[in-house]
């Protein structure tokens, strides 16, 4: 049965418009029809063909497109809260690590898990976002280093849809790190398990875009060149962590690969950024691991503005250095820490949120677009980035449905 709905008294932030940031229509409606944006405009000018469709009143609360975390690593096992004691009471990472701390324990703990568990570890933190108005996820593997715990992380992101109402994009990053047994072998690690675990992830039709970690302490720009070629060779689109620690021209490698992301980006240089923007790349910018980690260096948002680089916002969650469930903490975060806007930030995590998963049917509210949207309590926009710890969400509507 096809179901209509006419949303209106609202506040529409379309994030469609170029003149005014949020694109508002400041007393609007939303015709949905089954899981689509049928119309959306000022109120007073509703099609008389929607007059006898059900009329919901929204009482003049903002309407936004869903949100959208670009970056995540929510399926994994174990925590690291102890390790987080650890390092605030004056342990070194050395001394982290000899104790079986750092991403060893929780490749441990993720190869040592079930996919049933993985998965109900995972729900949690999906279910924060969600309550967000959260509507489309993004979930890397990356923690297990073997193709059989690789494959494992994948099929546990894959359930998440099945379990719950949103969308799952994964990205396999099988290079993210050298496991212990491939220590000093970090050629032989991507020829023995990464390529392989790559190759059949593909052909169990779990991968939407392939990852990297391009960084002194994981993988070098030959390196991921050659996960990278292979991904070309699957029609799988790339995207990288770069630049985080140190400038390895990561970025620039990814851009000329067409990427649809470079993320971190805080050590990014003016030849990265013009790469970026020839090649359409979106940087994805992660406070939470700058913040957890207490970090300095801050991305460059003044060129990538200048450049005209998408910016895109997520919660980069995972158990090491950004625990973080929120993204309206995050949007408050890249305001406070970065001098983003809030206009910047609500793009973030919609519009090039989606540009940076490539993905063409959500991010924004128009005609024929996925009905994926978020009802706000609040009178504009900037209210989702100014508040810290308070969530003003009045409802989630998921493909239409409330």
């Amino acid at each position: 049965m096809t179901k209509k709905l006419v949303l209106e008294s609202a506040r529409v932030a379309t994030l469609n418009g170029d003149a005014e940031p949020y694109g508002m229509i400041p007393d609007g409606a939303i015709a949905i029809e089954d899981a689509r944006i049928a119309w959306a405009g000022a109120r007073s000018a509703l099609p008389d063909r929607f007059a006898d469709w059900p009329h919901e009143d929204l009482g003049g609360r903002l309407v936004t497109p869903g949100l959208i975390d670009a970056h995540t690593h929510v399926v994994f096992g174990g925590d690291r809260a102890v390790e987080f004691e650890m390092r605030l009471n004056g342990a070194s990472y050395e001394e982290i690590a000899r104790a079986g701390g750092g991403i060893l324990s929780t490749v441990n703990a993720t190869r040592a898990a079930t996919e049933d568990e993985l998965l109900a570890g995972a729900l949690p933190r999906v279910d924060a976002l969600l309550a967000e108005g959260v509507s489309c996820i993004e979930v890397k593997s990356g923690y297990g280093l073997d193709q059989d715990t690789e494959l494992r992380m994948l099929r546990a992101a894959r359930r998440i849809a099945a379990e719950r109402p949103v969308r799952v994009r994964t990205s396999f990053l099988g290079a993210h790190a050298v496991p212990p047994d491939y220590k000093g072998k970090a050629d032989t690690y991507i020829d023995e398990v990464c390529i392989p675990a790559l190759r059949a992830a593909h052909a169990q039709g779990l991968v939407d875009a392939v990852d990297g970690f391009c960084e002194g302490i994981a993988f070098d720009p030959p390196q991921i060149a050659r996960v990278f070629d292979v991904a070309r060779q699957l029609g799988l689109p790339v995207k990288l962590h770069a630049e985080q620690l140190s400038n390895l021209g990561g970025a620039k490698l990814a851009a000329s690969y067409g990427a649809l992301s470079a993320d971190h980006i805080e050590y990014l240089d003016e030849d990265g950024v013009r790469a970026m923007a020839d090649a359409g790349t979106v940087a994805v910018i992660l406070p939470g691991a700058f913040y957890t980690l207490r970090e300095t260096q801050v991305p460059p948002i003044d060129l990538l503005r200048r450049h005209g680089v998408p910016m895109a916002l997520a919660t980069d969650c995972n158990p090491g250095s950004s625990p973080l469930t929120s993204l309206l903490l995050t949007m408050n975060m890249a305001c406070t820490l970065f001098r983003m806007t809030p206009a910047e930030a609500l793009a973030g995590v919609t519009r090039n949120a989606a540009r940076a998963l490539g993905l063409t049917d959500t991010g924004t509210i128009a005609p024929g677009l996925r009905a994926d949207l978020a009802v706000w309590d609040v009178e504009h926009p900037a209210e989702l980035s100014y508040r810290i710890g308070f969530n003003p969400l009045h409802t989630r509507i998921f493909g239409g449905i409330e």
